[in-house]
């Protein structure tokens, strides 16, 4: 057995990734373009069990390069876990002894659910950029179906960060009677063009890889250095200047001195082609090309006279908003500009501006603030309602911060 934290106490340990089919044809998803897809597979993972009525129902959402793997190992043997194992197990802020926690990969990703690497049935072929586009209120659609199948009325709470963030809020307007709490993290009620931009330049990267062949490469070469490109500069918008400062400063890399070439010589240059190679090996280009395209057509607002406007049918909903002080990507007033608006129409919101100099990323990383927050506000929301989900055995006692 490998050396990797397997077996720490309040770990899931070994989880397995299961799979749901559904919108067989003739009755595939509609999809808000007006296309329909089907049939779909989502795969998801849960960790801890459901009460008797399944009222302790968590669904967490995962970003843009996540997956269904959020916790755990699928072996033994496993080097990492899943992205978000930290917060996840025994006695952790997602207690798998009091709530039963689902996680799926999203429509149009790479890793098992439904997307343009997938096999189109009508060709037997990869559908490449046939895939139809899909958005965020897309893939909580699909979702729905998956909470359906899994048999649940109403979901204790939906949770996410930055594109996670913003499905919970789609849940919150599409679907408010299927949930009592929400909890977006690192979110924004609509894209802003700066990030819209960011979006575009890595979505370029990949077009202009010559190996990408307008999607069609599977089979064949594929557009690693568009996508390790892409993944780059989506990274360098996750960090603060004030963490690189602190992880790499101007330190150069395996050298004492300037070579005065073009060779990587900073520290911060290994790191960013480190993590551009390691993606290549986990994510699909296509993928990458419709996530970002589905976070540029987010915004709540769309349809209707006013973000106010939109957030009315969530008005029963329970929220904890949260942002990152450092975080330029999704800066904090986007996080307060969605607390305005719920303000506006009556929700229940608690709001908290969290101290971070981790930038975006502060929603991974923030772990025991995030814990102190999220743990009591889910016990508030358990202790309101009246449902039958055990105290927790290790109560923070911290008052909510608003």
């Amino acid at each position: 057995m490998s050396n990797n934290g397997f077996g720490e106490p309040g770990t899931v340990g070994l989880v397995e990734t299961q799979y749901f089919t559904f919108a067989e044809p003739p009755n595939e998803l509609v999809l808000e373009s007006g296309e329909k897809l089907g049939p779909i597979t989502l795969a998801y993972e849960t960790y801890g069990q459901p009460n008797a009525d399944r009222s302790n129902a968590i669904l967490i959402l995962h970003a843009l390069s996540g997956d269904a793997h959020a916790a755990g190992y699928h072996t033994p043997h496993d080097r990492k876990p899943g992205w978000w194992h930290e917060t996840i197990g025994s006695g952790r802020m997602f207690d798998t002894d009091r709530y039963w926690i689902i996680c799926s990969n999203v429509i149009g990703g790479c890793k098992g659910s439904t997307g343009p690497s997938s096999i189109d049935p009508k060709t037997g072929k990869p559908y490449g950029l046939r895939f139809p586009v899909v958005t965020i209120a897309d893939m909580v659609n699909a979702q729905r179906h998956l909470i359906d199948y899994l048999g649940i009325d109403r979901l204790l709470a939906v949770i996410g960060g930055s594109m996670g963030g913003m499905q919970a809020l789609q849940w919150a307007v599409s679907y408010p009677e299927r949930l009592r709490a929400c909890i977006p993290l690192a979110a924004t009620a609509h894209l802003s063009p700066q990030s819209i931009a960011l979006n575009e330049v890595g979505r370029q990267a990949i077009y202009r890889d010559p190996n990408w062949n307008h999607g069609d490469y599977y089979g064949g070469p594929r557009p690693d250095k568009g996508l390790a490109l892409a993944r780059m500069i989506g990274h360098i918008t996750y960090l603060s200047d004030k963490s690189m400062h602190r992880k790499f400063g101007r330190r150069l890399q395996n050298r004492e001195k300037y070579g005065y070439d073009f060779s990587v010589e900073f520290q911060v240059e290994s790191y960013l082609q480190y993590h551009g190679e390691n993606f290549i090996r986990r994510f699909d280009a296509n993928s990458y090309l419709y996530l970002t395209k589905a976070m540029d057509y987010f915004d709540l607002s769309n349809g209707h006279r006013s973000l106010v406007e939109a957030f009315l049918p969530a008005a029963h909903v329970r929220f904890l908003v949260v942002s990152f002080t450092s975080d330029w990507l999704f800066p904090p007033y986007q996080s307060r500009e969605i607390v305005s608006a719920l303000k506006a129409v009556g929700a229940d919101v608690t709001y908290c501006n969290v101290d971070s100099d981790y930038g975006h990323d502060a929603f991974l990383l923030e772990v025991e603030t995030l814990t102190e927050l999220v743990s009591d506000f889910l016990t508030r929301i358990c202790r309101e309602d009246g449902l039958d989900i055990p105290e927790p055995a290790h109560p923070t006692g911290l008052p909510m911060r608003e």
